[in-house]
């Protein structure tokens, strides 16, 4: 999960993000968004994930920690 943070900066439409960072804090925080994080952990880390899951995880680092446990 090297460049985990700069990908999930740039699903987001930043040029950084912090592990701290509430997801929905984000000007680009949507549904689209969402499904777009779906998709790319399902494509880079082979974890299905829900929408519900990932609002559960409500930063950065939970998130992180959402994917890790599902490795």
């Amino acid at each position: 999960m090297e460049n985990f943070e700069s990908s999930i900066a740039e699903l987001l439409e930043e040029e950084t993000v912090e592990l701290g960072d509430e997801l929905q804090s984000f000007e680009a925080w949507d549904s689209l968004t969402v499904l777009s994080i779906i998709a790319f952990c399902d494509s880079e880390y082979n974890v299905p994930l829900s929408a519900e899951e990932i609002d559960n995880s409500g930063t950065i680092l939970g998130l992180r920690e959402l994917i890790e446990s599902k490795m």
